[in-house]
């Protein structure tokens, strides 16, 4: 293994967090958007404030990450996919924005028409920024992103079948996990109703997942074949297999109420998803254009960037198991989720 394929892992260590952690808060919002009037929805938006304190203070950290290690350590590739997919790259990042101020914001606007303007805006855009992030995922995979300076199809690099299947499974994955999270939210703050709410979401969004799933080995198979190949190879399979397993005991577990153990699962099955994708795609970081090894940042980069994630991981990691411990704890109060 070279230098370069360790930072590879690193970044994707960074990937799984910010998909389970960020997809965990963009789905909070997604089920925001489904939970009804001011009235009768007051409950269930109450629950997924407090269920996202966690990582809404943080989730944004690994996408800063992700991002600075990846222009850093394979500048090239990374200016191909800025250039060529910059417009969901844009609309996700304002929809970051937008949802960010809307959240913050909705609690303290004193009239109702003014916050649910904010809360449609913070809930909106928590079902588009997810699916945008998943075209720039298939965008890639598909092999769309040629090397240089924006020089692939603008509009055609991420309007396709596999970047369209990859944001909608973006979008089922992030209300996927948000709903198991809110069902032990709910269970240990005793509101056995709204875990039983969730639940039943869960469960309806777990077979709907399933179902796009198993439709888009078709369309790989035919948009995307050297992902597919990769997928189907001793490398990928394996792990492919990991993610079903977590899925489907994810879902045994929420049958038997088993909350806590069903949140490992379920994102177990999404992290190796993840991971499957990059396991499918190596060597490459462009699809037939780019490998790790020869598009990689001079030794003394890569080994810089060693560093400062082994500083990172002494320093930052454990500040944040620490923050995620205290509002687990709800030690933080109100200002968890504020």
């Amino acid at each position: 293994m070279s230098l370069a394929d360790v930072i590879l892992a690193i970044i994707w260590v960074g990937v799984s967090a910010y998909g389970v952690f960020g997809m965990a808060d963009f789905g909070a919002g997604v089920w925001d958007l489904f939970a009804g009037g001011p009235e009768r929805g007051a409950r269930v938006r109450a629950l997924l404030e407090r269920a996202i304190g966690p990582v809404w203070e943080a989730n944004h950290v690994w996408l800063i990450f992700i991002l600075v290690y990846l222009w850093t350590a394979f500048p090239e590739p990374f200016v191909s996919v800025a250039t060529t997919l910059y417009i969901p790259l844009l609309l996700a990042a304002l929809g970051i924005i937008f949802r960010g101020s809307a959240f913050a914001f909705r609690k303290w606007l004193e009239t109702l028409q003014a916050r649910r303007l904010a809360g449609g805006i913070f809930a909106l855009s928590s079902l588009l920024t997810p699916f945008f992030l998943g075209t720039v995922a298939g965008g890639v995979a598909s092999g769309r992103v040629p090397l240089g300076n924006a020089a692939g199809d603008l509009v055609g690099s991420w309007l396709n079948p596999t970047s369209l299947l990859g944001g909608t499974l973006a979008v089922l994955a992030a209300a996927y996990l948000a709903a198991v999270l809110v069902c032990r939210e709910a269970e240990a703050e005793g509101s056995l109703d709204l875990a039983d709410y969730f639940r039943v979401r869960a469960l309806a969004t777990a077979i709907v997942t399933g179902v796009v799933a198993a439709g888009g080995v078709a369309v790989l198979a035919w948009d995307a074949p050297v992902l597919f190949d990769g997928l189907i190879s001793a490398r990928g399979l394996p792990i492919m297999a990991a993610s079903a397993v977590g899925g489907i005991a994810s879902i045994g577990l929420l049958w038997r109420r088993r909350y806590r153990l069903a949140r490992g699962f379920a994102a177990l099955a999404v992290v190796t998803v993840l991971w499957g994708w990059g396991a499918g795609q190596y060597p490459y970081l462009l699809v037939d254009v780019a490998t790790v090894d020869a598009y990689a940042a001079p030794e003394p980069v890569l080994r810089a960037l060693l560093i400062a994630f082994a500083a990172a991981a002494v320093l930052v990691i454990p500040s944040l198991l620490w923050l995620y411990s205290l509002t687990e704890r709800d030690a933080l109060g109100e200002s968890g989720t504020s």
